[in-house]
């Protein structure tokens, strides 16, 4: 019998990558406002340009670990103790700085002054459009009570409390929240996982996950030996990660469990 749920945070219950296309659409007008630019070419250069740049810091590795992305890096901070995440909060300013810079004067843009400008308006533009998806509170709401909720989430401790900040209403749904960047490694490290069984006190075939990425979500999951439910919104092709089940909408996850 299941007694309990790991949901994972970004894309599963927020929907996170509609924040970052809003961030982006509301950034990207400020230039098209002064200089007539196409915001969708921009936008597309900046991404292109961040994902660059944040690959060639040497806390890359590290990033990849705890899975923090780009555009996480082009809003967060990283006050935390740990060595890793000093360098970041170091770098990060620059990082963004340039990212915007070089996505400009690929746009064919010079213009250094409105990329710091673009780079400072992003992360208000990222925190002022937290988004979840429709049928998200009214599933927790149908769960609470019935299974132990666990909020399993890769990032950054201060990054993912600033979203949960952001959205106050979703932490209080979770018994325990775990952050890869707290515990030192990420989904899909069978690590994080067994440490979630741990807190729950539940053997792995007592537990599901619940996630929409199959390279983290489903494969850590897997590894670990614990049932996983992939939520498919996109309705993409699984490569050679196989999740147990497969819903497109979290409604359908209530179907899941009746065969549980």
């Amino acid at each position: 019998m299941m007694k309990a749920i790991m949901f994972d945070l970004d894309d599963t219950l927020l929907w996170d990558k509609k924040s970052v296309e809003e961030a982006f659409k509301a950034t990207c007008r400020t230039a098209t406002e002064k200089y007539g630019i196409d915001p969708d070419v921009l936008e597309k250069n900046v991404r292109q340009q961040a994902s660059e740049l944040y690959a060639s810091y040497e806390t890359y590795a590290f990033t990849k670990t705890i899975g923090i992305n780009p555009f996480e890096g082009l809003w967060g901070v990283f006050p935390e103790e740990e060595e890793n995440f000093k360098k970041m909060n170091q770098l990060m300013p620059e990082y963004r700085r340039q990212a915007w810079t070089k996505g400009l004067k690929v746009s064919g843009i010079d213009d250094p002054q409105l990329g710091a400008q673009l780079a400072e308006q992003f992360p208000r533009e990222r925190k002022s459009n937290p988004f979840t998806y429709e049928e998200t509170f009214r599933v927790l709401d149908e769960l609470k009570g019935k299974y132990q909720l666990l909020l399993l989430t890769n990032g950054s401790p201060d990054l993912q409390q600033s979203k949960l900040e952001l959205t106050p209403e979703i932490a209080p749904y979770f018994e325990h929240i775990v952050i890869s960047g707290q515990f030192g490694s990420g989904k899909p490290d069978p690590a994080i996982f067994e440490h979630a069984l741990g807190l729950l006190s539940l053997d792995k075939h007592e537990v599901i996950m619940v996630g929409d990425n199959l390279r983290t979500d489903i494969l850590g999951a897997s590894r670990a030996g614990i049932t996983s439910v992939w939520v498919n919104r996109l309705e993409k092709t699984a490569d050679d990660v196989t999740p147990d089940y497969e819903i497109t909408h979290l409604d359908e996850l209530h179907d899941v469990l009746a065969k549980l």
